[in-house]
């Protein structure tokens, strides 16, 4: 039997394009295992699934100075090793990571044991820890057609991102039973990031008085983020984190208001969603949610709304305008080329 070792962590973007893959994989004979972190979100996403997990010692990587990288460094080295085991041990034919930093040491020990490893970014320009994985990798998987002036000519290959099936297989009753909506108001999707973001949070609630008029509000605000004053609201309906119920919440939506990660970024496209995108601001991030956002606002599938400029005035807005001219938006999207990269992907690992 062919066997598989997937890794990914850290966020939910990072291990949702890995679980699109398993059960194609499945289907053509893999025995499939997962490398993640101790309690990374990938750990609880991958059981769900009924992978054999294999849990490593993870320490983030930083661009910038923090004592923290002092202790993390020594994570990363314990993580390297248990990798070498964990690949000693499982013998697979090939490992393919979708990055976060729980991959690095297991893209490392693959090249140590000289097993394949194939890399896939999904971000416009690569995270640091992709870049320390490209050396060793044979061939780096990419989303955006602007990622190839960054990767190396012989190893980049434009395969866009996995979709998930199930997601597009939503059922839009389930959805309206999920969130206890009764009338036939059109329903906006808020989705923060698998974190939650306070500033989206706060603006959507500042806006309820005005948005509960004209529609029902779908909200997924992050752990522990639910407003315990809100949860009676007609028509507002709050989710810590969504994953079951998540096929049926897109089928639901009419519009959605969204961070700029790749992944949900690929999806909404796939779901042919009229979106208003929010990226994470450079105080929070290397800017690459601004890069993937701008991207699809300059091909006319998405409307941008800077972090920075983020109010309960601009988020109206933003929301009608893009409300205003959802025909417009799926039709681009209708004609939109970049597809399901799962096919893409299969096929270099098969090869």
């Amino acid at each position: 039997m062919k066997k598989i070792v997937l890794t990914g962590g850290g966020s939910s973007g990072h291990v949702t394009p890995n679980i699109a893959l398993i059960p194609v994989l499945k289907k053509l004979g893999y025995e499939v295992h997962y490398i993640g972190s101790l309690n990374g979100i990938e750990k609880q996403l991958i059981e769900k699934e009924g992978l054999p997990y294999h849990p490593i010692n993870a320490g983030k990587l930083r661009r910038y100075f923090d004592l923290k990288n002092v202790t993390d460094i020594f994570r990363v080295m314990d993580g390297f090793r248990q990798s070498i085991a964990i690949l000693g041990k499982l013998k697979p034919d090939v490992v393919f990571s979708k990055g976060g930093y729980v991959s690095c040491p297991v893209v490392w020990a693959a090249w140590v044991k000289r097993i394949p490893a194939i890399i896939h970014e999904s971000d416009i320009t690569p995270g640091l820890t992709n870049k320390l994985s490209m050396p060793f990798a044979k061939k780096i998987c990419f989303t955006f057609p602007e990622s190839q002036k960054h990767m190396p000519p012989e190893k980049g290959i434009l395969t866009g991102i996995p979709i998930r099936d199930k997601i597009l297989r939503g059922n839009k009753n389930e959805g309206m039973q999920i969130c206890g909506f009764t009338s036939k108001k059109p329903v906006i999707m808020v989705m923060g990031g698998s974190q939650g973001a306070e500033s989206i949070n706060e603006a959507v609630r500042n806006s309820l008085n005005f948005l509960l008029k004209y529609f029902h509000i779908c909200h997924v605000c992050g752990k522990g983020n639910i407003s315990r004053n809100l949860i009676n609201v007609e028509g507002y309906k709050q989710f810590e984190y969504v994953q079951e119920e998540q096929p049926h919440l897109f089928a639901l939506a009419d519009l959605m208001v969204s961070r700029a990660g790749a992944t949900s970024l690929f999806e909404i496209l796939a779901l042919r969603k009229p979106n208003l995108l929010i990226p994470l601001s450079k105080k929070a991030s290397r800017g690459d949610q601004i890069l993937n956002a701008q991207s699809f606002k300059k091909q006319g599938l998405s409307q941008v709304l800077p972090e920075e400029n983020l109010n309960e005035q601009t988020l109206i807005e933003g929301i009608m305008e893009i409300y205003q001219n959802r025909d417009k938006y799926v039709e681009i999207m209708k004609q939109c080329k970049t597809g399901n990269g799962v096919d893409e992907i299969i096929k270099l690992l098969e090869s």
